[in-house]
């Protein structure tokens, strides 16, 4: 087991009505408030109002808006209101696009620069603005870890920064408030936690015992509860399931005595970048191919374990049980409603090559489970066709 650093401050409030806490989360930092969410749905549902409500005593500016995949354009809109306003603490309430957005926005506003510059080079992130969360969507874990990432249009990047600084002071976890989501982002969401924990889960430290094994019981826990979500909108004991898989899936738990570059999410980071697609269904088509194509007789043994720990497979042959797991994955996503191949979400393969180059000179795969090269990324890519 390798050394690690855990060390996750974050308060995070569990359960029904929770948001009842904001203004004893919000009060210690400061009366400016910048409020950072998406694309309206917290209007409809009616979170808009209940934050303004209990906010009524403070100052609150508003950047709504933010995108799926969050562009620095609204970064830098956020940065210069915080600026302006003196604000003292940015509230994101929303899912893991909003809550990234705001981890950028709060760095860029103790920045002189441009924030953009926060992302490239994650060692120039100093002073940052607390951060407060309300999420809203299972699938990032970006409510209690130190990452963020952000897309810039103009140069067809999506790249991840990280900061002990990010990680939010509060977050607020009502269950509740998934009951809206539509099947699609339910289903991406939970494709999104699964890939979080096969990146920790996959890796050449083979002595984290612990580690596997919590990463194995969450795995399970998306396998049972996102058809039920799916199926039962409104069912509480699945989302409030999936919803702490999803904060348990990245807050540092799994990787801890871990360690290794990551593989799919880089690759989707280049289908997003080029073509703005949803960022869980892109990892769900992407995933068993990557799987296949490693695949060998260094790595058929973690794929059986994963086949017998998590898909409960008996089958004894550890080849078989290995693509036995790999097949029920892919199936266990086609079933959850999501495409599986890149032609049905509008990609075609003329970038493919530039996006397996850009994979490799922006993320260090040498240092993966399995080491990849541009040749490798390539057809795993147009094994997703």
């Amino acid at each position: 087991m390798n050394n690690f650093r855990f060390h996750v401050y974050t308060d995070v409030r569990f359960g029904k009505g929770q948001v009842e806490c904001l203004e004893e989360l919000i009060a210690p930092f400061g009366r400016n408030v910048l409020m950072v969410y998406g694309g309206g749905s917290i209007k409809k549902n009616g979170l808009y109002d209940k934050v303004k409500t209990l906010l009524a005593g403070y100052n609150v500016f508003e950047l709504g808006g933010v995108e799926p995949n969050p562009k620095i354009t609204s970064v830098r809109e956020g940065v210069a209101i915080c600026k302006k306003e003196q604000i003292d603490v940015v509230l994101a309430v929303g899912g893991g696009s909003t809550i990234d957005a705001s981890k950028a926005i709060a760095g860029g506003a103790c920045y002189d620069g441009d924030p953009w510059d926060l992302v490239v080079d994650s060692s120039k992130i100093g002073k940052v603005l607390p951060i407060v969360t309300i999420l809203t969507l299972a699938a990032t874990g970006s409510e209690m870890n130190k990452n963020a990432v952000i897309s810039n249009m103009e140069t067809n990047e999506k790249l991840g920064t990280s900061s002990h600084y990010f990680k939010p002071q509060a977050s607020i976890c009502d269950p509740e408030y998934l009951y809206s989501l539509p099947a699609k982002q339910t289903a991406a969401g939970t494709a999104d936690i699964m890939s979080h924990i096969f990146e920790q889960y996959f890796q050449k430290e083979s002595g984290a015992y612990i580690s596997d094994r919590f990463a194995e019981s969450l795995l399970k826990a998306c396998i049972k509860y996102c058809p039920i979500a799916l199926q039962e909108p409104d069912n509480y004991e699945a989302r409030a399931n999936l919803m702490w898989a999803s904060t348990q899936a990245l807050n540092g738990l799994l990787s801890s005595g871990k360690g290794g570059a990551w593989t799919c999410h880089p690759i989707e980071h280049e289908l997003s970048a080029y073509y703005d697609v949803t960022h869980g269904e892109g990892l769900a088509i992407v995933t068993p191919r990557w799987m296949r194509h490693i695949l060998s007789d260094s790595t058929v043994e973690k794929f059986a374990e994963y086949g017998r720990n998590v898909w409960d497979i008996q089958e004894e042959d550890v080849y078989k049980c290995a693509n036995m797991a790999i097949d029920a994955t892919e199936q266990f996503f086609k079933d959850c409603g999501i495409p599986m191949t890149l032609r049905e979400i509008g990609i075609d393969d003329s970038k493919i090559d530039l996006m397996a180059e850009d994979t490799i000179k922006y993320n260090n795969l040498d240092q993966a489970y399995v080491a990849l090269n541009k040749e490798d990324v390539a057809q795993i890519l147009r094994d997703s066709l």
